[in-house]
């Protein structure tokens, strides 16, 4: 385990010990998402990146050394992380890019880079002996944490919004959660979790608002630079809602940074929806995250959708302290993204992750990208996710006879 040295809060900068408080930042309330610190002198002092190698473990416990577990802890049995990392030199070509790459997080056991933060508060709350979790989420982090919480045979409630994805409320009752369709937005969704966790004394995995979440999601950040032979690209491009994930990334990549591992962190650059993009509002006219106001959230990426982003500290600081940057594309470009993505390079996509795509487009198309750049686009969700809109992204096939003379004059043989 990697000895927690504080709890420290990105906006006032206390700190607290990992006993003293369970969630945000006392003082900061809820925009005080904090982060967990670890003594990175002693770690650089007991471990070797290069002695990964001989790690027989395939998943993100391959990293337990770097992570807020006990050595001996058991942790979920679902295989999370190591997921495939390509090389796909077709769009970089049609970008006009140095290298791109795609992190596949879609091929986690639920099909979302989600499961990672879940596999974290399930092993924190088996190794407190805590019996019922619970979390808020437009989808994906509610699939991660049932699939994961049923592996072990956990209870798990989720608070989502009854405008969910049909597929991804059917995956969280497949899984055997207890699922409450909130009649409202995802904000209020994740309001009405946070009071009942704390009157009844479950354990909130509430994105942003529990900082295990990052230490869950950092691996991602791990994987790349393990898999690029500790060698980072230029820029690692990620889809934005609450901001927890590009916190979570630049997370892992800090860490690596301390230990000595890599050399930099990326630039970072966020990628929202124009119709969810408080964010890019934010980071565009130099707000601070304390004065940013919710703003509307409606678009067809729902895994991106959020009116007030509960990590913003974490993933503004992330773009800004990177010379990064955040940018928003519309509904009609992510929806062109699915198949477009799809069949340059073979990865189904959900919507937010096709965003990443659009964005990489608009990021050349506006000088954000240089040709020179390499670049690591991070997919976080597979297509199989949200059918309805992969549907709406292409044409119907051809409908024929059952006769050779249909399936000629179908496909244009003479």
């Amino acid at each position: 385990m990697a000895q927690i040295k504080e709890l420290r809060c990105p906006i006032c900068g206390r700190s607290y010990s990992p006993v003293e408080i369970q969630y945000t930042c006392p003082v900061c309330g809820p925009v005080g998402t904090v982060e967990v610190l670890y003594d990175y002198e002693a770690l650089k002092a007991q471990l070797d990146r290069d002695s990964l190698r001989n790690q027989h473990e395939q998943s993100m416990w391959r990293y337990k050394a770097l992570l807020p577990i006990e050595a001996e802890s058991k942790v979920p049995p679902l295989r999370v992380g190591m997921t495939p990392f390509y090389d796909t030199l077709r769009v970089a070509q049609t970008f006009g890019l140095k290298q791109v790459w795609l992190k596949d997080d879609g091929q986690n056991p639920t099909g979302s880079l989600k499961d990672r933060a879940s596999a974290m508060v399930v092993a924190r709350a088996m190794e407190q002996g805590i019996r019922t979790v619970s979390t808020a989420s437009t989808g994906n982090a509610a699939a991660a944490l049932s699939g994961v919480g049923a592996s072990v045979g956990m209870n798990i409630i989720i608070f989502v919004p009854a405008s969910a994805p049909e597929a991804k409320i059917a995956q969280l009752l497949v899984y055997g959660a207890t699922v409450l369709l909130v009649e409202d937005t995802y904000d209020v969704a994740f309001e009405l979790c946070a009071q009942m966790c704390q009157s009844e004394g479950w354990y909130c995995r509430n994105t942003g608002m529990n900082p295990y979440t990052v230490e869950g999601k950092k691996t991602v950040a791990y994987e790349i630079a393990e898999q690029m032979n500790w060698n980072v690209p230029d820029v690692v491009m990620v889809g934005v809602g609450d901001g927890n994930i590009i916190a979570g990334v630049y997370k892992g990549f800090y860490d690596l940074l301390q230990m000595g591992w890599i050399e930099r962190i990326p630039r970072l650059i966020g990628v929202q929806a124009e119709g969810s993009s408080a964010l890019v509002h934010a980071w565009q006219n130099g707000l601070k995250p304390e004065e940013m106001q919710p703003m509307p959230a409606e678009t067809i990426a729902d895994s991106i959708s959020a009116g007030v982003p509960r990590d913003r500290a974490k993933a503004l600081r992330a773009v800004r302290q990177t010379h990064g940057a955040m940018l928003a594309v519309p509904d009609s470009e992510i929806l062109a993204a699915i198949p477009e993505l799809a069949q340059q390079t073979g990865v189904f996509a959900e919507p937010s992750c096709a965003a990443v795509y659009a964005g990489a487009k608009r990021a050349v198309q506006s000088g954000l990208l240089d040709p020179q750049d390499s670049v690591v686009l991070l997919m976080t969700g597979n297509g199989l996710k949200d059918i309805k809109r992969a549907q709406q992204s292409v044409a119907q096939g051809l409908r024929v006879q059952p006769t050779i003379e249909s399936i000629r004059q179908a496909l244009g043989i003479g």
